[in-house]
């Protein structure tokens, strides 16, 4: 991100709309390399042509095919696909917003107490509702994860916890223990992987910084 916390203008180079996340595969097949953006396509086209066993099973036996017989496992991570930024990172970012109208280094500090009336009349009519209905929402979903398992779609990670790993972590100042621990515990999982560790570690050797989320 530029000092503006946006994405740098050269990444337009690789997409018009120069977002983050973005990325080129290239392939024998094809002359023309194929650019992805949105963090949901890249997650979904990732696993299917290059990690596929971070997709659960698709159908039920003898359902190969036919409308209904996918698993609960495999329509959770088609949801999630979807909704983390559908769903949830839309309604975090407004939340983000808000924190800095209220606060942010941006707003002069003689500006701040109307900024953050405004903010607060937003949080209390929209914001807060719609956040407590998705954290809720969230915390059912780990609690009757298929098969009694501890991620999202069951027993084992899939793509679909690495999605939705960076709005929840992010969401977790606003996530209480006491409110919601299997939520949290969720959270603390997906902290502990391995893999989200060397990720964590390649960031800071690449940026020279420490990692947050935002």
């Amino acid at each position: 991100r530029g000092a503006d916390g946006l994405a740098k203008e050269d990444l337009k180079k690789a997409h018009p709309l120069g977002k983050s996340p973005v990325i080129t595969i290239t392939s024998p097949t094809s002359t023309t390399p194929v650019v992805l953006a949105e963090s949901g396509l890249i997650t979904e086209y990732v696993s299917e042509h290059y990690a596929p066993q971070l997709i659960p099973t698709r159908w039920r036996d003898g359902q190969e095919g036919k409308a209904g017989g996918e698993t609960e496992a495999y329509l959770r991570w088609k949801f999630y696909m979807h909704y983390a930024e559908g769903s949830l990172m839309a309604i975090l970012l407004i939340s983000h917003i808000m924190n800095q109208l209220k606060d942010g280094p941006a707003v002069p500090f003689f500006v701040k107490p109307l900024t953050r009336a405004v903010a607060g009349k937003i949080e209390s009519a929209f914001l807060n509702q719609n956040l407590a209905t998705q954290f809720r929402f969230l915390e059912s979903q780990i609690s009757t994860a298929p098969d009694g398992g501890q991620y999202l779609c069951g027993k084992t990670l899939t793509s679909a916890d690495m999605l939705m790993s960076f709005p929840l972590m992010a969401a977790k100042p606003q996530l209480p223990e006491a409110t919601f621990p299997k939520l949290r515990a969720y959270i603390a999982r997906l902290e502990a992987e391995p893999s989200f560790k060397e990720s964590v570690a390649e960031v800071e050797k690449l940026t020279g910084e420490p990692y947050k989320i935002l």
